[in-house]
This record gives C-alpha cells, sequence and structure tokens, in this order.
C-alpha cells in the first residue's frame, strides 16, 4: 500500500493573495461582458466563451487551490460541499469528488489523452465557420448583425472549392443541412474519443471546458490559462470566419486565399503547440 502525501500547505496570507490575483485577472475578462449583458449588448467574438460554455462568470471567478493543497486558517463556509478540513488546513474532499464525478473523470481522461497521442492535422483552413453559413442568406446566419465578407453564392463557392474537413463534433453540429454532406468525415459524440485531434482550434478551446468539469480539482490558475488561451483561439475562428468584424478591431484571415491559409496554418500550428502543455497539465491532475 502507498501512503498518501501529506498535502502542501498555505499560510493564510499566501493563499489569499493567490486569490485576489486570479480575482484581479479574471475581472479583466469578465467585468466588459457583464457590462454588455446588463444593456444588451452583444459582441460576436469576446461573448463566446461565456455563452457557448456552461460555466458562469461568478464560476470562473471562484478560486480553488486544487487537490493536494491545504488552506491554513480557510472557512469551510467560504469553499463549499467539495471540501474538508484536516490537520494541515482546509483541502479539498477527492474522495468525495472522485465518488460523485468517476464516469465524467475518465470520460475526460480518455478523451485528452486520446487527442495528445495523435498528429496535428493543419489542413481545415477554418472552413468550419464557412459551413456554418453555407446557402443561408444574411439574415439567416448566426451573427447577423455584422456582414459577410462575400455574397451568399461567393461563401458557397469558397466551401465547395476548398471542402471541410472538420473531425470536431460540437462544430459539425452547427453545420448548416446542405454543407454536413460535404464534411469529409461526419463526426459524432460517440466517435469524438476516435476523431479528436490536436491541431483544431476547437479541441484545443475546449480544454476551457474539460478545465472547468475538472473544477475543484484542479487549481483556478490553470482553469484561467485555459480560457486565456481559448479567447485567443476564438479570436482568429472569427477572423478567419466569413463575417466582416474590421470595424470591431479583426482584421480578416482570407482563408479563401492562399497567403491566407499560409497565415491560418501558422496560427493553428502555434495554438496546438502551446495548447499541448495545458492537455498535459490537465491530464496530470486527473492522475
Amino acid at each position: 500500500m502507498t501512503a498518501a502525501l501529506a498535502p502542501a500547505a498555505l499560510d493564510r496570507a499566501d493563499w489569499q493573495a493567490r486569490r485576489r490575483a486570479h480575482e484581479q485577472r479574471v475581472d479583466a475578462w469578465l467585468d466588459p461582458h457583464l457590462a454588455r449583458r446588463r444593456t444588451g449588448a452583444k459582441h460576436p467574438v469576446e461573448d463566446f466563451l461565456f455563452t457557448y460554455y456552461s460555466h458562469r462568470p461568478a464560476q470562473l471567478r471562484r478560486w480553488h487551490p486544487g487537490a493536494g493543497v491545504a488552506l491554513r486558517d480557510a472557512d469551510p463556509a467560504e469553499f463549499g460541499r467539495d471540501y474538508r478540513a484536516g490537520p494541515a488546513g482546509l483541502t479539498v474532499d477527492t474522495d468525495r469528488v472522485r465518488a460523485r464525478r468517476a464516469e465524467s473523470l475518465d470520460w475526460i481522461r480518455r478523451l485528452l489523452a486520446a487527442t495528445a497521442g495523435r498528429p496535428a492535422h493543419l489542413g481545415c483552413f477554418g472552413m468550419h465557420e464557412w459551413a456554418m453559413v453555407y446557402r443561408q442568406t444574411q439574415q439567416e446566419v448566426r451573427h447577423n448583425a455584422w456582414p459577410l465578407r462575400l455574397s451568399p453564392d461567393e461563401t458557397a463557392a469558397v466551401v465547395q472549392e476548398r471542402g471541410v474537413r472538420c473531425s470536431h463534433f460540437d462544430a459539425f453540429r452547427f453545420f448548416t443541412a446542405p454543407a454536413r454532406p460535404l464534411n469529409l468525415l461526419a463526426p459524432t459524440r460517440e466517435s469524438q474519443h476516435e476523431l479528436e485531434q490536436p491541431g483544431c482550434l476547437h479541441a484545443n478551446m475546449d480544454l476551457y471546458k474539460w478545465a472547468y468539469k475538472l473544477s475543484p480539482l484542479v487549481p483556478s490558475e490553470l482553469v484561467a490559462d485555459c480560457f486565456a488561451l481559448a479567447r485567443e483561439i476564438r479570436t482568429l475562428d472569427m477572423r478567419a470566419s466569413p463575417y466582416d468584424l474590421a470595424d470591431l478591431g479583426y482584421p480578416p484571415v482570407r482563408v479563401e486565399t492562399p497567403e491566407g491559409r499560409a497565415e491560418y496554418a501558422a496560427a493553428q500550428r502555434g495554438f496546438a503547440e502551446r495548447a499541448a502543455p495545458l492537455r498535459a497539465r490537465l491530464l496530470a491532475a486527473i492522475d
């Protein structure tokens, strides 16, 4: 039998400083979003991570030290049911969390490990966003408050010329009905573990989702790191989309041209390289 490791202990001043730093970092993202929400304004880039994902702003702001860390002089009522008091201080009750989320933890771990074990494919050129507006009018598209860069017929011609090579189910499910047969694959939730690959923008954006679903087992700083990367990825996603967001400060990546495709692939490669250590940190936290 292996003896359990004693948790690393943080004095009250140290863990409170970490909590304040996390809150200040997150507030820089939350404050503009909450201000827009109060007025009913919408932003197709900056609001996505708060509307597409289920993690609420207050949950993102809440700080957790992660498993294996004891907080000295911490009030259990401040941290919730997933904590327990011990000789070294307040710690995440990992047995309780694992008992409640065993199936989810296994599913997430298998997905992360499978994705990490594959080579990155960089040839999609962001056509998933184009497939989401394929054969739609300006009024029908999801972000219809912003114009498309090309006409509907020109947009459709790009999709048909380039083809669609999307392996990510949660992108594929938003394709228009006429676009789905054009995709090289037909991803499903059941095939996600077999298809997800580390070059995919959405797979790397989803590291934020897996991080918050692992909370409070993972430190909130890791959740915030994944959010920060997802936010940058979303920017590329929309710059390479058919939408014209130049007036919002997002110059297009013109993936309908060879130069734009080269720019997209280089950025995609960079995101894959930055996502790899985050994926590894999430796997290590589960293990």
